[in-house]
């Protein structure tokens, strides 16, 4: 048996909505994930509030297999930009948690929280829920004067417990909004935070796992990867029937499990309830639609990116798509 997984030699994996909602784990995400696995796992986070270690701690207590070096954050990719545009010990106004002023500093950078007459090189942006008035304030001022504008990600909603919580990305819009600038963003799905995880895993025979459309999705499709959309976070099967072709993965599955058990046999065109219906159907498998991001990487030698059971993912027999029929879904 050919598993999902087994055309991959490593797994770069989204958090919130993927492997948990603030606290709670994801029913059944851990046993998906199994320690000893082939794959290498990476996990690859637009969060920017906590450190590595943090986030590896976390991941550990919900009974992942995590260490420090298997995490890669949007504050370590917006941290490299930052030291690629401004000279090193300038002066970067960090609007965030402590654990992303830490991360300027790591990167040779002077994180300061207010100014006077010295206008800092760089404003960073990423998620605090302690971000407040006077802080987006700052970084206007700061922006306004021809700081260099840095946004960890550029998320509208986090997925926690309780529900869709407003995302960096909300305040993100009202620093866009104050200052008629856009912010350079390290995030998904641009490709800093995931040329980072490339280079983690040491490889790129990977797959992209989510549950985002813009973020995670994109994100593989900038940077030449297959993607599996779990629709256990923020996308629906709604939005992905009417997904433009940059929102398309490769696959699509209720849940991790997906990862342990083979591709089903039939395609889908993206369009309507059936899809939900096959699924259900189904739901220990991952459905390839067809049209989407893996028609054009498994064709495309100079992305990096593979078929499941491809030579270059490790050898073994492809698995293709059984009968390789696409099940036409009508619209809504």
């Amino acid at each position: 048996m050919t598993r999902l997984r087994d055309g991959y030699r490593a797994l770069l994996l989204d958090l919130d909505g993927t492997l948990y909602r603030g606290a709670a784990v994801i029913p059944g995400a851990p046993d998906a994930l199994p320690a000893g696995s082939a794959q290498q796992l990476v996990y690859v986070t637009n969060n920017a509030s906590r450190s590595p270690g943090a986030v590896a701690e976390h991941l550990t207590e919900l009974g992942f297999a995590a260490g420090t070096d298997d995490v890669v954050t949007s504050a370590q990719a917006a941290a490299r930009l930052l030291a690629e545009r401004v000279p090193p010990g300038a002066d970067v106004l960090v609007v965030g948690t402590d654990a992303l002023a830490a991360e300027v500093s790591g990167a040779g950078l002077n994180p300061v929280r207010r100014f006077d007459d010295r206008v800092p090189a760089a404003v960073v942006q990423g998620h605090s829920p302690q971000t407040a008035w006077p802080d987006l304030a700052e970084a206007a001022y700061a922006v306004r004067a021809g700081a260099h504008w840095v946004a960890a990600n550029t998320d509208r909603t986090l997925p926690n417990e309780r529900g869709l919580a407003p995302g960096n990305g909300s305040l993100v819009a009202a620093l866009r909004a104050a200052t008629d600038t856009e912010p350079e963003v390290a995030g998904k799905p641009f490709a800093p935070l995931l040329e980072d995880a490339l280079t983690r895993a040491g490889t790129r025979a990977a797959l992209v796992v989510g549950d985002r459309l813009d973020t995670d999705i994109e994100g593989a499709n900038r940077v030449g990867l297959d993607s599996l959309l779990v629709l256990t976070g923020v996308s629906t099967l709604d939005e992905l029937a009417t997904a433009p072709p940059e929102h398309r993965p490769t696959y699509v599955a209720l849940s991790l499990d997906a990862l342990n058990h083979p591709i089903a046999a039939d395609e889908v065109e993206l369009g309507s309830s059936a899809l939900g219906e096959l699924l259900g159907a189904e739901p220990a498998r991952a459905f390839r639609v067809r049209g989407g991001a893996g028609d054009r990487v498994a064709n495309d030698g100079a992305t990096g990116g593979t078929t499941p059971g491809s030579a270059a993912a490790g050898g073994g027999a492809a698995t293709g798509n059984g009968s390789g029929n696409p099940i036409a879904l009508s619209p809504r």
